[in-house]
């Protein structure tokens, strides 16, 4: 049950939260307006698209370059993107409160640039994305723009037709001059002399034929009849991928019913509708598992939409009861229960996503062991009971050796992650760099009736079980109640260089029902809105952030904006490199740990999730 104080708490910042709101930001009193609605899109002004820009200070090879948009509707502020089109090196510009900047980049490229629109709510809304060239010395003719490369997509397969493949990019050049194109084909390295007819094309497409089974390296070269730019190389290999390729919700239903250890199943690209949950019975061998993934040469990831079932406790997206499972690369949207709910062992879940399911995203139960759940998000999960939903769950019934690795919980009605126990006791789940931010917080932007806590460790109905729980380079950011949750849990808690900021309450182990264990080491806290508490029948708890005469506030960090923790994960699912709570140069917190078995840097680890250069 929540006390009084803190349905209280939960009352007030849903009065915040609820629609336009207004918030006092200086001493004089003036009020900044907020919004939860979705914003609206910046139309881009200058530098002019696909034009040579005007510069402005000139600093050896860099010159200054002023960005300016119109104004956006219902947004608070702005990221600005500029990627270099021939390194595609990028730089960001974040939480920008006006529609003008400045920014510094080196002269004789040709860059894109897009600008994000953002406020209180949930959406943002991305601009246009325009190009400019930036000249160097004085020219009489710019470079072309380098080709962006589109279709076969690097590191795919591609299954040629007829013998055949069509090969797609674009370009242009800042003068607005004519350009031709020159494709290169070719498997050594994609620098080969090209065929008569590859060349001088107009076109921004052509056909060629390829062989079966073969790697193949492409790229394309811009001309405008003076200067020429090149583009990056791409490399794939034709042929069938080992497997089948499925492109309708029957192929899917049918391929998994039949499928044996070492089949790769390929879902083509696009929205399957599912009326009812697909059930995964068999099982695949230790080392030798089925595969389930999308296939990355359609370039589009698959959703498996089970919104057309009605809200109910069976009526589950995904159900694994099989073994040795690899599933990869599939958004699970909208079930109206668990989006996936995994009973089998030994199953590995790879950069899926789990959102607005009507339970937890992925929960793990009834016996389910030695899973890993790897590079996946959960999101905008919630159940009209406002109790059950949170990003990813092993609890209950679960069994033990489950590990969650680079995944994040966000903005679920009640936890990131709930390890409550009931009906097993005394197991052990392992998080390795996982980030639960904002969760309580609906997709809405309001606040909801769940518990709201990014770790939730334990717990149980007879306040008696042991859920052994793992933590390391985890965060913990901006969720309603607590970022770490003891909840009664009697199990061994550890956790090696977290950090939590702007939680309810950051750290929060009560002096009731207490843990057996809690280790916490080389961890941070920042910015708790109530006292953290660190009880346990044994504790372990030593140069972390609040002792030793150490603090730690905003200036030991390049970022505290919790909205960069959902920035896109990399091309190959990994975590976003990203600025928050990366720790300054020069801030005490570094080297202020001690050797817990994780790599680090320096003379000893720093505080916190990230280790500093």
């Amino acid at each position: 049950m929540k006390t009084a104080l803190y349905n209280l708490y939960y009352k007030t910042l849903i009065a915040i939260l609820a629609g336009v709101v207004f918030v006092g930001c200086s001493d004089d009193d003036t009020m900044k307006t907020m919004y939860t609605t979705t914003p609206g899109a910046a139309n881009l002004t200058l530098p002019l698209n696909n034009e040579e820009c005007e510069i402005g200070e000139i600093i050896d090879d860099k010159a200054t370059v002023t960005f300016n948009w119109d104004a956006a509707n219902a947004t608070e502020n702005y990221n600005l993107t500029i990627t270099n089109l021939t390194t595609q090196n990028q730089t960001l510009n974040v939480g920008l409160e006006t529609n003008s900047t400045v920014v510094t980049l080196t002269r004789g490229y040709a860059y894109s640039w897009t600008v994000t629109s953002r406020n209180s709510g949930d959406t943002t809304t991305d601009s246009e994305t325009w190009k400019f060239y930036l000249a160097g010395d004085a020219e009489s003719n710019n470079v072309p723009f380098p080709a962006t490369l589109l279709k076969p997509l690097s590191g795919t397969t591609i299954a040629p037709l007829d013998g055949k493949i069509t090969f797609e990019w674009e370009g242009g050049d800042p003068d607005g001059d004519d350009v031709t194109y020159t494709l290169f084909v070719d498997t050594v390295d994609g620098k080969q002399e090209p065929l008569e007819e590859w060349k001088n094309l107009t076109e921004t497409s052509l056909t060629v034929d390829v062989l079966d089974d073969t790697i193949y390296y492409w790229h394309v070269e811009t001309t405008d009849g003076v200067n020429t730019s090149i583009s990056q190389t791409y490399t794939f290999e034709t042929g069938t991928p080992d497997g089948i390729i499925v492109s309708t919700s029957e192929e899917i239903i049918s391929a998994i019913n039949s499928a044996a250890a070492g089949d790769i199943i390929h879902v083509r690209g696009g929205e399957y509708t599912f009326a009812s949950t697909i059930e995964i019975n068999t099982s695949g061998l230790n080392g030798t598992p089925i595969t389930l993934q999308a296939y990355t040469a359609d370039g589009i990831r698959p959703t498996f939409n089970f919104s057309s079932m009605s809200e109910d406790s069976s009526n589950r997206g995904i159900q694994l009861n099989g073994a040795n499972w690899h599933i990869k690369g599939i958004d699970v949207l909208g079930a109206e229960d668990n989006g996936m709910f995994i009973s089998g062992n030994g199953n590995l879940i790879e950069f899926c996503t789990f959102s607005e399911n009507a339970d937890s995203g992925l929960q793990i139960g009834n016996g389910g062991a030695n899973n890993t759940i790897l590079n996946c998000d959960s999101f905008y999960n919630a159940d009209s009971s406002l109790e059950n939903a949170d990003g990813f769950a092993c609890k209950l019934d679960a069994g033990t050796g489950n590990k969650f690795i680079g995944c994040r919980a966000w903005q679920n009605l009640d936890d990131g992650w709930d390890g409550y126990m009931r009906g097993n006791d005394n197991i052990t789940t392992t998080y390795e760099n996982c980030w639960a931010f904002n969760n309580g917080i609906l997709k809405d932007g309001s606040v909801g009736a769940g518990d709201g806590n990014g770790f939730k460790t334990g717990g149980s109905d007879d306040k008696l079980l042991s859920h052994n729980a793992i933590y390391t380079n985890c965060i913990a950011a901006g969720n309603v109640y607590d970022g770490f949750d003891h909840n009664s849990n009697r199990g061994d808690i550890t956790m090696y260089n977290c950090a939590a900021y702007s939680n309810g309450r950051n750290i929060s182990f009560s002096s009731t029902n207490i843990a057996n264990s809690l280790t916490i080491k080389n961890t941070v806290s920042v910015d708790s809105n109530s006292s953290d508490s660190f009880n346990a029948t044994n504790t372990d708890i030593t140069n972390n952030s609040w002792q030793g005469g150490l603090s730690a506030d905003s200036s030991d960090f390049e970022s505290l904006d919790i909205d960069l923790l959902s920035a896109p994960r990399l091309t190959d699912g990994s975590l976003p490199n990203i600025d928050f709570m990366k720790l300054v140069s020069g801030s005490h917190l570094i080297d202020a740990g001690v050797d817990v078995g994780l790599t680090y840097n320096g003379s000893a680890p720093d505080l916190g999730a990230f280790e500093s250069n």
